[in-house]
């Protein structure tokens, strides 16, 4: 760890999750981004992306108090407010830290028909030393694992979990190398009409070989995120388990398989809607209050998002409505994870 020890590693992990703050994933792709500005009409050029990005990051006290940490996309770091200040110094300057998206997404697998590697390990050393100097205190590199079949076999296959699972390790280990907290976020997609039982198998199987990865490439756990998903059933299952049972489920799965050392846990929302991701959160920590050795936080992206741009539809006299919007979304969060929200305060 040549910039920082990793005691400022875990300072600034444990600043992730304090509190019942979360992470804003404001990291979409260009390609994810035009699919959320075509469902409200407008182009997705670079001016019309930067002002829904500032729209976001200047919203008060969502960013100062409820939010901890955004994921920026490689765009996003290099764009600056409607008054000249650069993105990363707005949020720092507003006691949340910068974070970066670094991976290059999700392409075939050599030899398999549908699953995925994530790519980007390619000049990524220096990459995050430029992130560095540009602000990023943490970066979040995504693995894409399917449930299903692929015509051949089952999958998840293990060729794909122990593929993805290094990709991980090697990724978080260059981050702890730039000074930089590593975002894990190995997400098994609700995609499919599986169980519930199978989710969960299948991410107690990734999360096994992703901590023996981490240990394995020296990773400090400590200095470390995990962002996973929940353990749903299949969006096309017969049978949708209760809120309650998700939370049940999911704990258990992570009280088998994350080690301790783990600062905090912040979901993915992987589909779920604003509602739902909200719900789920504030049910584990409410039903396992004092009981779990690591914090239980969110991530979301969509599920912080979605008002929030539906109420701006990239007019600018909609910012105040659109800041409202998200303050609300993030508020209840912020609840959530202190597993303090109750329905009633949805208005």
């Amino acid at each position: 760890m040549s910039r920082h020890s990793l005691n400022s590693l875990a300072d600034i992990a444990h600043k992730m999750v304090v509190d019942g703050r979360g992470i804003l994933a404001a990291d979409e792709s260009l390609g994810t981004i035009k699919k959320r500005f075509d469902s409200i009409g407008i182009e997705s050029t670079e001016e019309h992306r930067r002002a829904y990005r500032d729209m976001l990051f200047t919203a008060g006290e969502a960013v100062s108090k409820y939010i901890s940490g955004v994921i920026l996309f490689d765009e996003t770091i290099h764009q600056s407010t409607e008054n000249g200040t650069p993105f990363p110094e707005q949020l720092t300057r507003q006691d949340c830290l910068p974070g970066i998206k670094v991976d290059r997404g999700a392409k075939p697998l050599a030899l398999a028909t549908t699953e995925t590697i994530t790519e980007g390990l390619d000049g990524l050393r220096d990459r995050l030393n430029g992130y560095y100097d540009k602000g990023a205190r943490f970066a979040k590199w995504r693995a894409v694992i399917h449930i299903g079949h692929d015509g051949r076999s089952s999958i998840p296959t293990h060729q794909a979990l122990r593929a993805n699972m290094h990709a991980l390790g090697r990724y978080a280990a260059l981050c702890q190398e730039a000074g930089i907290v590593p975002i894990v976020e190995p997400e098994v997609l609700m995609d499919g009409d599986h169980d519930m039982a199978r989710c969960f198998g299948v991410t107690a199987r990734v999360l096994d070989l992703l901590y023996r990865e981490l240990f394995e490439q020296r990773v400090a756990l400590e200095g470390t995120i995990l962002k996973p998903n929940m353990i749903v059933a299949g969006k096309g299952a017969s049978e949708q388990p209760s809120t309650e049972m998700i939370a049940e489920a999911t704990v258990k799965c992570f009280r088998q398989t994350v080690p301790a050392a783990v600062p905090g846990i912040v979901f993915l929302s992987g589909g779920q809607s604003e509602l739902e991701a909200t719900r789920n959160l504030n049910t584990m920590n409410r039903m396992y209050a004092g009981e779990m050795p690591w914090k239980l936080s969110f991530s979301y992206g969509r599920a912080l998002q979605a008002s929030a741009l539906a109420a701006w539809g990239g007019k600018p006299e909609n910012v105040p409505a659109a800041q409202k919007a998200f303050t609300h979304r993030a508020r209840m969060n912020y609840l959530a994870a202190r597993g303090e929200w109750d329905e009633a305060q949805e208005g």
